[in-house]
């Protein structure tokens, strides 16, 4: 699809996968309408790391998705919509659950009632892999039962319901993109892959995780990128979801022996109860199955684990004060 001037909306533009997405259409000529979460400081997120060339195609726009009227503004005049705008924590998930029913589920619903109102052309909508809970069966694809095994995973579980409904009740224009585990620069430290990555920067003389058993489908953020704007492009799409993940689990125990030999950062590694995920809400394998992606998309992951954890490296390197690295034990 050429973007070139494609008039696009971004919800949830300041934050890790959103901004890589903002930052990739402006480079391809869209014109970008980035909603940011409003803050006092007026602080755009990660879109202030947007280089001025590619600032200067973007429109932020401070606000929440809670709002309708704001949401029905910002829709407007919208060719496409790119929704990624949510609350992710699942630990937080479990102190603050309304919170994430509002955000999740009621600021879905008014991104899909204002696409609805202005006749946008096509809607993206972000969904996770954590819908799908403790997996049946693997790999995992888009027919496998969705099961809230957090608070988080069920607001995310209804907002893809609130789509496959406004798809179905009133012909809109929705396909959902659900990517697996996705990593990279910019990613936040509550986050298992720059969790490991700092603390190794940092020289801590020990690795301190909450357990090195799981198993996840990563996935480098250029290629969950290429995936969102694969969904967007293809009209086929409309309707249905799409996982996009490599098709391949890595321990994380996996992940820490590559990353210690790529820093070359030997240290013991600790296991803590305060970094355990709460009590029933692990998920134990996430496995992608992408022949939906592959076939309909023809969509498939361009870095491999050891790239991809390499220039993430590169990037926390620069940026370890962010990272607050001073309160690791070192």
């Amino acid at each position: 699809m050429n973007w070139k001037d494609v008039r696009v909306l971004v919800t949830g533009a300041g934050g890790f996968i959103g901004s890589h997405l903002t930052e990739e259409l402006a480079r391809r000529g869209a014109k970008v309408r980035a909603l940011v979460r409003y803050n006092s400081r007026n602080h755009w997120g990660f879109l202030e790391e947007l280089d001025e060339g590619l600032a200067r195609r973007v429109e932020v726009r401070p606000g929440d998705v809670t709002d309708s009227g704001l949401v029905r503004e910002l829709v407007r005049g919208q060719e496409v919509v790119f929704h990624l705008a949510a609350l992710i924590s699942i630990p937080y998930s479990y102190a603050a659950p309304e919170s994430f029913v509002a955000v999740n589920v009621r600021g879905t619903l008014n991104i899909l009632e204002a696409c609805r109102r202005h006749r946008t052309a096509k809607l993206v909508h972000t969904s996770t892999s954590e819908v799908y809970g403790t997996a049946l069966y693997t790999p995992i694809d888009e027919g496998h039962p969705l099961q809230g095994q957090s608070p988080y995973s069920a607001s995310k579980i209804g907002a893809d319901h609130m789509c496959e409904s406004y798809h179905r009740s009133f012909d809109l224009p929705v396909a959902i993109a659900r990517p697996f585990n996705t990593y990279g620069p910019r990613q936040s430290a509550r986050a298992v892959i720059p969790a490991i990555l700092t603390q190794l920067l940092a020289g801590a003389k020990a690795l301190r995780l909450g357990s090195l058993g799981p198993a996840r489908d990563f996935n480098f953020v250029e290629d969950t990128v290429e995936g969102f704007l694969a969904v967007a492009a293809e009209r086929s799409t409309v309707g249905q979801a799409v996982n996009l993940g490599s098709g391949t689990a890595v321990r994380i125990e996996q992940v820490v022996r590559l990353s210690q030999r790529l820093l070359g950062a030997k240290v013991p590694v600790v296991l803590e109860r305060a970094r355990v995920r709460p009590a029933r809400s692990e998920v134990r394998l996430l496995l992608c199955d992408n022949r939906k992606a592959r076939r309909m998309l023809r969509w498939k992951p361009g870095f491999s684990l050891e790239e991809g954890l390499v220039r993430t490296a590169d990037y926390l390197r620069l940026h370890l004060k962010r990272y607050k690295t001073h309160l690791y034990n070192i």
